[in-house]
């Protein structure tokens, strides 16, 4: 297949990081804090405390700690679909080889997430305290409620499924501490994993009660009762509850338009009508190098470009039918590549809007997923001619002349989770997917041009995803600083 893409040269990208590197791009200046009682004064002021928490999701702390975007590249980079041939730079080898999360420290991969989700929780704690008593509309009090409760379970969803194992088997293990009221005077204990399943469906249920029939007031950075309802069925997938998450995918995706093969080969840098909810970053304020699309985008001047390139895996790409706009969007295997072309397996799936702009919104939840979710719900139910036609429905949007290759069965939910694992690719289902699955990890080394893992880069190849290695540490100072809590507590 001919490369459409052109690759730019190193010594060009070099210099152009080199330069960026010296301006303090990374100072953004966010109110990312609910400020105090007076911001809650007014529904007014209450947004403006709302609109912080979701720049907060996105704001950059190191070159490889940016928000919801980082955290979902670390959980692909820990299964098998995504590799990179080479070191690079080193940003996010450690998630790649397993040990980023060994470490109990406030800078490690644990870390960073344990402290981010907690900051995004108290935040939405206030508003949801506080909200109720302000002064403005009553359909803005719930709107603006609506989204921090969503907020709060997509929070506590990410903490559960991160430092314990999936829901189903495990629903008595220690889970994480339950903080539902702002400025909690005491620490909390783990808990159970059935406790934080039990808070996320309470508080969305809350949420879709109070969001029904109000429309975003910013678009599309806000939550609207769609994207509740698709978290929802992203819950229920997780939880194996696949009758709840088949109602709750079919009725997310309503009234959004799947990409057409024109668009897919360029949506993944602005919003189109398929994505359900994404997170907007003005161009002034672009984190640049410490950004999803300076890992993801292999064609431009950041860290993928400058050699940590993203390759899909040989067992990916082979799935992939001629025909297929995703199969144009990688590298094809050439015999012999030079040193002007891109790596074999390259993929061009993110690619940021602009040659003169770092300017690339982060996408969050998309239609396409609701189909998978769908589809998969529909034939593990036995409604496997439904599944199909919901199956077909995406994918012929990809490849028109597709046909689902199995009908029933096993075989059918087979081919709905590799259709997932190709539309899905780089978004960061990888490791919740291996945990409710039950799918170990399985790399199989060899030579990266020939699409295989760099067993020297990897270091960990296979391993059962059973095994408690796969579980976050949860940071010392949390341990050392909540007296609910004790070293006893900590992950084995």
């Amino acid at each position: 297949m001919k490369n459409i893409f052109k690759k730019v040269a190193p010594l060009a990208l070099a210099a152009l990081m080199l330069v960026g590197c010296e301006k303090e791009y990374l100072e953004t200046s966010p109110n990312s804090e609910v400020p105090n009682e007076l911001v809650f004064a007014t529904t007014d002021g209450a947004l403006v405390g709302l609109n912080g928490i979701y720049r907060f999701m996105w704001m950059s702390e190191d070159h490889d700690k940016f928000g919801q975007k980082a955290i979902d590249i670390a959980m692909d980079y820990m299964g098998t679909d995504m590799f990179t041939p080479v070191r690079g730079y080193g940003w996010y080898v450690a998630d790649y080889n397993l040990s980023s999360i060994t470490s109990a420290t406030a800078t490690s991969r644990s870390g960073y997430a344990w402290r981010h989700y907690y900051r995004v929780i108290f935040n939405a704690n206030n508003l949801i305290a506080n909200i109720d008593n302000a002064t403005g509309p009553q359909a803005d009090k719930d709107y603006i409620k609506g989204n921090a409760l969503t907020i709060r379970a997509y929070a506590y969803f990410y903490l559960i499924n991160l430092y314990q194992h999936t829901y189903k088997g495990h629903e008595n293990a220690p889970g994480v501490p339950l903080y539902t009221e702002p400025n909690a005077a005491e620490g909390k204990g783990r808990g159970t994993v059935q406790e934080v399943y039990t808070q996320i469906l309470a508080d969305l249920s809350a949420a879709e009660a109070l969001l029904d029939g109000k429309a975003r007031k910013v678009t599309p950075s806000h939550i609207n009762v769609n994207v509740t309802r698709g978290l929802h069925a992203r819950v229920a997938l997780q939880m194996e509850d696949y009758a709840t998450a088949a109602v709750k995918a079919n009725a997310a995706r309503q009234g959004r338009t799947l990409m057409n093969a024109t668009t897919y080969a360029n949506g993944f840098s602005a919003h189109n009508t398929e994505w359900m909810w994404g997170l907007q970053i003005p161009n002034d304020q672009a984190t640049i190098y410490a950004s999803f699309y300076s890992h993801m985008d292999n064609t431009a001047a950041g860290y993928a470009g400058l050699g940590s390139t993203k390759l899909v895996a040989r067992e990916i790409y082979d799935a992939m039918k001629d025909g297929d706009v995703r199969k144009t969007l990688v590298q094809a295997p050439l015999a012999n590549p030079t040193a002007n072309d891109y790596e074999n397996y390259t993929s061009f799936k993110f690619r940021k809007p602009l040659t003169s702009s770092w300017q690339g919104d982060y996408v969050l939840m998309r239609a396409a997923e609701m189909y998978l979710i769908e589809a998969e719900a529909l034939a593990r139910l036995g409604r496997d001619a439904e599944a199909v036609t919901v199956l077909e429905a995406l994918v012929k949007t990809r490849q028109a002349n597709y046909a689902a290759p199995a009908t029933a069965g096993q075989d059918l939910i087979n081919e709905i989770l590799m259709q997932r694992r190709i539309e899905l690719w780089g978004e960061g289902f990888q490791l919740l997917d291996m945990k409710r699955l039950n799918r170990d990890l399985n790399r199989t080394a060899g030579d990266p041009k020939e699409g295989y893992h760099n067993a020297g880069l990897a270091i960990v190849l296979n391993r059962s995803i059973k095994d408690n290695a796969f579980l976050w540490r949860i940071p010392q100072t949390e341990i050392d600083s909540n007296d609910k809590m004790s070293a006893s507590d900590q992950n084995p």
